[in-house]
Parts: structure tokens; sequence; C-alpha cells
């Protein structure tokens, strides 16, 4: 919605930082797992797969970790997929936090491209994964890496089922 600030905080901040930061701070930078853009789904993607961002902040966060990357030093970067759990804010902007509360308060929800697939990550899990590069950065420097759940890729229909085995009566439509 704000080309300007999604260019200023995704991508301008980090090279800021970049800039500033000595080639021994340890530096974890998370991503998303847009930068790859719309790929087949029949095949999951790996650290090698190629980025193809579609959009502003996908094509941001993917200059932001090469501009880390190629400066060297002691970077790490996360590919996260889609993070869902608790949130002091009530993150609904988050697919599975919109779909539980869609569930719980209307009991049925509209779901566009149901068969359009995404992968998932907690909350818990991805800070445990910031704990654990912290513990184990010198073997993992200079490297992507991706954080996700191999058994969470689900389509969004796939997700609203799961979700109604936990909330009787939510419909799907």
């Amino acid at each position: 919605r704000d080309p300007y600030l999604a260019t200023s905080v995704n991508l301008e901040a980090v090279q800021l930082i970049n800039r500033l930061r000595s080639d021994e701070q340890l530096v974890i930078l998370p991503v998303t797992n847009s930068g790859y853009g719309t790929q087949t789904g029949d095949v999951y993607c790996t650290e090698e797969t190629p980025l193809e961002p579609i959009s502003l902040y996908g094509r941001t966060k993917v200059d932001a970790e090469r501009a880390l990357l190629e400066q060297g030093g002691r970077v790490i970067t996360l590919s996260l997929a889609t993070v869902f759990g608790s949130s002091p804010c009530g993150r609904l902007d988050l697919l599975v936090n919109h779909f539980v509360l869609e569930a719980v308060t209307a009991g049925y929800i509209v779901v566009f491209e149901k068969d359009f697939k995404r992968n998932y990550i907690h909350i818990r899990d991805v800070a445990d994964c910031f704990v654990h590069c912290i513990e184990h950065a010198d073997a993992m420097v200079g490297r992507p890496y991706n954080a996700g759940l191999d058994d969470a890729n689900l389509s969004k229909e796939e997700l609203a089922e799961k979700i109604r085995e936990h909330v009787p009566g939510f419909y799907l439509h």
C-alpha cells in the first residue's frame, strides 16, 4: 500500500545497517519466502531455488538479503515461511490467525484461491531458529536458510480444514 515506506523499511534501513556494521558483528536477517515468487507448487523451494519475487515487498526483501550476503562478514539470512501464533498486537494480517478468528467469531469463511499453497511456521519455532543461529553462527554465516515446517505445506483449503477439526461447524465456502 505504501511503496515508499516498504522500500525505506525493507531495503534502505538494511542497507544503512550494512554500511554501519563491522565485519565481526553477527547479523541475522529474517526475510520472506515471498522472494521465491510464484513457483509451480510441484516442488518445495530450497535455498538453491531461484529468487523471482513478483511484489515490491518480495523484491525489497530479496535486494536487502543480497546486499548483506554480497558484502560478506557474519551474516545469516532466514527466509521465513508464513508465521502464525499469538502476538501482543493480534496480527490478523497473518493467514492462520485470520482464518482462526473467522472460524471462532463468524463461523464461516470464503476462501479465495483455495488451492494456493503456502508453508507455515509457528512463532516459537522462529524464536528457536534465531537461538540456533546465534549458537551455531560460525558454521552458518554467509548463507541463506529457509525456515518452515516440512509437514506444514498446505493449501488454503487444507489450512481451513485443519482449523475446522478444532472448531466444529466452521463453514468453508
